[in-house]
């Protein structure tokens, strides 16, 4: 019923609360040494779970590791700015998403209401 309702919508909420997730956990540990910054790759995950694949199974899939523009000297690649850069759009992302669910409840309560 769900995916009827919400279509991809859905899953791109779950997605990006993942890649949320994955963003603030390399701001955590800007200053680890070793640690390698990922990222999912939002639409090949967006896409492996419209084809049908769950969402764990997708955002594992498109998950990668982030190339750093300027290496640091202990192996840590995440740089800070643009970990807060991706964390900010996939915010925007993430609210439109949940903005467009939202607007499709109103819907469906106002359908059932009979408004």
């Amino acid at each position: 019923m769900s995916q009827d309702l919400f279509g991809i919508h859905g899953k791109a909420l779950e997605l990006r609360s993942q890649r949320m997730g994955l963003i603030a956990s390399n701001i955590a540990n800007a200053g680890t040494p070793g640690y390698k910054a990922k990222d999912i790759d939002f639409s090949a995950a967006i896409r492996a779970a419209d084809n049908g694949a769950s969402v764990d199974k997708a955002s594992k899939g498109a998950e990668l590791y982030r190339v750093p523009v300027m290496p640091s000297l202990d192996g840590n690649t995440v740089e800070l700015q643009n970990e807060q850069l991706a964390f900010s759009e996939n915010a925007v992302g993430y609210s439109a998403t949940l903005d467009f669910i939202r607007g499709r409840v109103d819907t469906v309560k106002r359908a059932l209401r009979g408004e």
